[in-house]
């Protein structure tokens, strides 16, 4: 079974064709970084502008990188949601055209759960069960897997979301958009023990996180700090191990508890270099085994679309034929493939 996957939540337009028996047989992304830059954030109408102008071109490439047409395809996945509605109805829109064209079964996907899935397109896929973690800019969640479409949510970020705090400091720091990377170039100067960050929720039982109040401590501190760069330096270092560590003692707390010996680590902040270190560290200590998506997979991108649709398609999901997108959807209202 061959599936195309689009992807258009945000401000990446990205395409992908999955192929069960060859695996992932092509993927491209268009990043709108430069596009928001001016503005400091994702603009939802810039974005979904930027989307109309993206993805047939992007279809028409990867098609050709595969080495296919559109008649060779068995099915059609698109982000269904969360994310922003009006960007989601391009990648709907085009995606339920292309499948309604060639009589193709067209299945809308949860874009968290495509994250969630997508380290299993790795050579060495973590087994069923294990505990994902998936942090973003918009979510940080902690799940039990026990299969695709079996979760179970253990905790969730009650505030902001880690990928938010780190482009939220960034930008008290001064740095330009999108801050995340920025924040962690800049930390890699920084002195380590020179601001010791609050690490938050983790004094006391459970798994859900909270990050509002370190953007509250780094305000005071940058306003205490004057224009030394350096303390600019070390602000940055401190924040980023106070999210690191905090993310790791959730994490060692949701193995303990789920008696798993697998963790995945998912979503964009998942590329951060500094928290995949304190993740494996923590992991090996734990005599468990962590597994992340590659580089180009931890944000957003087609692939994890067209696999997961793939996924569902083949466990016995036909998608409908109604014309929706959500901007919320929770997880855990998710079923097994074929049971919907």
């Amino acid at each position: 079974m061959r599936v195309l996957g689009i992807e258009t939540s945000c401000d990446e337009t990205g395409v992908a064709v999955y192929d069960g028996s060859a695996g992932l047989r092509a993927h491209a992304v268009h990043s709108q970084v430069d596009l928001h830059a001016t503005y400091g954030g994702v603009v939802p109408e810039l974005a979904s502008r930027d989307h109309v102008r993206r993805v047939l071109p992007l279809v028409e490439q990867v098609l050709a990188d595969s080495g296919l047409t559109a008649d060779a395809l068995d099915g059609v996945a698109y982000t269904r949601g969360p994310g922003l509605v009006g960007a989601l109805l391009v990648g709907a829109a085009v995606g339920r055209s292309l499948a309604w064209a060639r009589q193709l079964p067209a299945i809308g996907v949860h874009h968290m759960e495509a994250h969630l899935l997508a380290p299993l397109l790795e050579d060495d896929p973590p087994a069923f069960p294990f505990v994902a973690l998936l942090v973003s800019g918009g979510h940080t969640m902690l799940v039990q897997v026990a299969g695709v479409g079996r979760y179970r949510l253990l905790g969730e970020s009650l505030d902001d979301a880690a990928g938010e705090a780190f482009d939220k400091t960034a930008k008290l720091l001064g740095l330009p958009y999108p801050g995340g990377p920025q924040l962690e170039q800049l930390a890699r100067g920084g002195e380590p023990d020179r601001y010791r960050f609050p690490r938050p929720m983790t004094d006391r039982p459970g798994l859900d996180f909270s990050f509002s109040g370190l953007k509250t401590f780094t305000r005071n501190l940058v306003m205490a700090s004057g224009d030394d760069p350096q303390a600019r330096a070390d602000i940055a270092r401190g924040f980023q191990d106070a999210v690191a560590d905090t993310l790791a003692i959730k994490c060692r707390r949701a193995l303990r508890q789920s008696g798993t010996g697998r963790l995945v680590v998912a979503g964009g902040v998942s590329a951060n270099q500094t928290l995949r270190a304190r993740f494996d560290a923590m992991a090996a200590a734990e005599g468990a085994t962590v597994h992340y998506p590659r580089l180009a997979l931890c944000t957003d991108n087609g692939a994890m679309i067209a696999y997961t649709g793939y996924l569902r398609l083949a466990g016995g999901d036909r998608g409908t034929n109604g014309f929706n997108v959500t901007a919320r959807w929770p997880l855990e209202a998710l079923v097994e493939p074929g049971a919907g």
